[in-house]
């Protein structure tokens, strides 16, 4: 989508090429060419013995191979995160940028904790609804604000209170997970890397990196992508104190930051 500047858009969970490309789609017409994936398990792309976050880093190079694209910029969005990094660790002579957007990062929590929470409702959902697309589409109407909680992330109260476009963006994310069968094995495979996320090596990131998250993230990305900006040379971190794991509010500032930060520093 789009023509300029290569951006590899990498999709959160749930998502696949489709959510790459509406995240990434102010992007395209900021003046940036987004080539957008499905990562390991999610719709066509089958599930390899090997689907580490560093697995899929390789899998986006092999992408970029195909498409005769010597070196991109690269957004990685909530569990698309991991992979965006290790793509900067391993390619780094391929990374024109690194931007995270609400991303799934290593943060240092007490009694090594995971450095991500769950947020109440999610486990149940995992074994119910993510089984069947109608089961899935059912309880989307009928516990509403379960699913803005346990899926999106976010507290139900901020989309209430937000405006209509943004309430709209945010049905329209909640459908577009639909149908969730042939983004089952995505999710899952998502659950186990984010859970159990180590320290990468940041110090070692030379692209140019910025990182974006909310203070009342459910998903608790903030302190990640706070720890991330605070330890990779020269990075920039942006921190809303509200807006949850959706950015409710800020979708649109959000984005302007990225394309002014893609414009001044990426290194194409």
């Amino acid at each position: 989508m789009g023509a300029g500047p290569p951006l590899l858009s990498v999709h959160g969970a749930g998502g696949g090429f489709d959510q790459g490309l509406e995240l990434a789609e102010s992007l395209a017409r900021s003046g940036f060419r987004v080539i957008a994936v499905s990562r390991f398990g999610y719709l066509r792309t089958p599930l390899p013995p090997d689907a580490s976050a560093a697995a899929q880093a390789d899998a986006h190079a092999c992408l970029l191979d195909a498409l005769n694209i010597e070196r991109a910029a690269i957004l990685g969005t909530s569990a698309g995160g991991p992979s965006a990094m290790q793509f900067a660790l391993r390619h780094p002579d391929r990374t024109a940028a690194l931007a995270l957007l609400v991303p799934a990062a290593y943060a240092p929590r007490p009694n090594e904790s995971p450095s991500l929470r769950t947020p109440r409702g999610t486990p149940l959902l995992f074994d119910t609804a993510l089984r069947s697309d109608f089961l899935f589409w059912a309880m989307g109407k009928l516990a509403h604000d379960t699913f803005i909680r346990a899926i999106l992330g976010t507290p139900p109260e901020l989309v209430d209170s937000a405006s209509a476009n943004e309430q709209a963006r945010i049905e329209q994310i909640m459908e577009h997970i639909l149908p969730v069968r042939p983004r089952r094995l995505g999710l899952l495979n998502d659950a186990a890397v984010v859970s159990t996320l180590p320290r990468y090596e940041l110090e070692k990131i030379t692209a140019p990196t910025l990182a974006i998250s909310a203070e009342d993230d459910l998903y608790g990305t903030f302190e990640g992508a706070r720890y991330t900006g605070a330890h990779v040379p020269n990075a920039r971190f942006i921190g809303y104190s509200s807006g949850g794991h959706m950015l409710v509010g800020h979708g649109a500032d959000a984005s302007s930051h990225i394309a002014a930060f893609l414009r001044e520093s990426a290194r194409f």
